[in-house]
């Protein structure tokens, strides 16, 4: 007796519902979401997911019709069960000086000779110094000069343009760290009282440093330990790579943990009830795992790329929502 062939893996077998339940599907921009995964979809080692990205690259701009349809012929959506967290990310844009004075005391330092290749400790491994013990060296050889809070945040993005009074633009480039783990400071100057519960943005983190420069500040500032590194290049105007290797993607980038997902995987994200105020009341779309950062830890945590300047800047301060994500699962199909 002969048995029946096994049926085809098509995509008949995704649920007709799949994405009919996804959170803010119908409302999405489908073409701009197709756009941003022919941008990103280079990075993956994925072979399933490689085959998509070569159909949409080689199939050009769609329309929205069309690219929601290639969209739902070749994904599923599954679910992360784990709820967790959405944070925004951006490349700032600040002042600088050649030589300290005025506002500009903080010292931008170049990597030390003797830092570790090896920019997380591992193993039980030392950190190289901690914040505290860093800043209380000598500035000798310093690349640039900035206000102490600017310099505190352009080390939380890990990179970013610097404007100095001739008018020369450079990015600071992320050039090692001396291997401690990220510390928010929101919350304990929420408990100390500093900030209101609903308005530890980055912006009133930012302003109460800025208007307490010197020790209380510095105290503040301390409670992160870990301390980032820069090298200087010229600014060519283009928004920066992430750790995939491919350029970002304004509103469309995730900076993910490496350990629970693989670079280059595409995502839905359904972000809502913000604790923040002034945040938008939802982030639903499209995304791209195109980067890492050294506070992204777990499944179910993630950061968004919102661009560069001071308004993606301000966006970007505000977003602490409650995410649930959901991985689009390439459908492999027969012949594939």
């Amino acid at each position: 007796m002969v048995s029946a062939p096994p049926p085809p893996r098509e995509a008949s077998v995704r649920p007709p519902d799949a994405f009919t339940r996804l959170p803010g599907w119908a409302n999405e921009d489908h073409a701009a979401a197709l756009a941003a995964f022919e941008a990103g979809c280079g990075a993956t080692h994925d072979f399933a997911l490689a085959i998509v990205c070569h159909d949409a690259r080689n199939k050009g701009p769609l329309g929205e019709a069309q690219a929601r349809a290639f969209l739902e012929r070749n994904f599923r959506p599954e679910p992360i069960a784990t709820p967790g967290l959405l944070t925004g990310y951006f490349t700032p844009i600040y002042d600088a000086a050649n030589a300290p004075g005025g506002e500009f005391t903080a010292p931008l330092r170049g990597r030390p000779v003797d830092l570790p290749p090896s920019d997380t400790a591992r193993g039980g491994a030392a950190v190289y110094a901690d914040r505290a013990a860093i800043e209380a060296r000598a500035a000798r050889g310093a690349l640039a000069w900035m206000r102490p809070e600017d310099l505190f945040f352009l080390q939380i993005q890990g990179s970013g343009v610097l404007v100095f009074p001739d008018g020369v633009r450079r990015k600071a480039v992320f050039d090692g760290s001396n291997g401690a783990s990220f510390r928010g400071i929101a919350t304990p100057m929420r408990q100390q009282g500093l900030l209101a519960e609903d308005n530890t943005s980055a912006d009133a983190i930012r302003l109460w440093l800025a208007e307490h420069r010197g020790k209380p500040a510095n105290a503040i500032m301390d409670l992160d330990p870990r301390y980032v590194f820069f090298r200087l290049a010229p600014d060519d105007g283009a928004l920066p790579a992430g750790a995939a290797g491919v350029t970002l993607i304004a509103g469309r980038s995730l900076a993910i943990d490496p350990s629970a997902h693989d670079l280059g995987e595409v995502f839905w994200i359904d972000a809502s009830s913000p604790v923040l105020v002034g945040a938008f009341p939802a982030y639903q779309r499209l995304a791209m795992a195109l980067d890492t950062g050294g506070a992204i830890k777990g499944e179910g945590r993630a950061d968004l790329y919102l661009g560069r300047g001071p308004a993606a800047g301000l966006e970007a301060g505000r977003v602490r929502h409650v995410l649930r994500l959901y991985r689009f699962a390439p459908v492999m199909r027969e012949g594939s």
